[in-house]
């Protein structure tokens, strides 16, 4: 066995690309429209309350599947490393398919909690993988993200 296949060569350093932080953040907006919507129909009208709860929830659960195949595209290109990326891949997408199924005040909770949980992991494995620049505006897009999960949780 040689050196190489016993500890692989570090993974090239992702730089941050402008447009995914424009992007990013633009994301957000159904987030936050999502929870303020939440809260602003209320119980005033029970049908348009759901659907913008189950939107927020679906959109939510878009989002942390993207997190995790996020860790099949790094796998992809980091040959040699360990198969824990492809692993971890899978697990948001259950997660949050699980997470929409349930009522919206126990499943956006969920999603927020994932949110969270998929930061936590990057922090642990995107710098293995290259990725460690991204790690700061992960952090803000998912503490807002995550806070607009519990904040429309809190007004289903």
């Amino acid at each position: 066995m040689t050196a190489a296949a016993v500890h692989p060569a570090p993974t090239p350093a992702l730089p941050l690309h402008p447009m995914a932080m424009k992007l990013g953040h633009l994301g957000l907006l159904p987030f936050v429209l999502g929870a303020l919507l939440v809260w602003l129909i209320g119980d005033r009208n029970l049908d348009a309350h759901y659907y913008a709860a189950l939107g927020l929830s679906a959109y939510a659960a878009l989002v942390i599947s993207l997190l995790g195949g996020i860790y099949w595209g790094l796998a992809f290109v980091s040959p040699g490393h360990s198969p824990q990326p492809f692993v971890w891949g899978i697990v948001p997408a259950a997660v949050a398919w699980m997470a929409v199924m349930m009522p919206a005040y126990a499943g956006l909770v969920l999603h927020g909690v994932m949110l969270i949980v998929c930061y936590l992991v990057d922090r642990r494995l995107y710098p293995g993988l290259g990725a460690s620049a991204w790690l700061t505006l992960r952090f803000r897009l998912s503490a807002v993200a995550a806070l607009s999960c519990f904040l429309a949780a809190a007004g289903s």
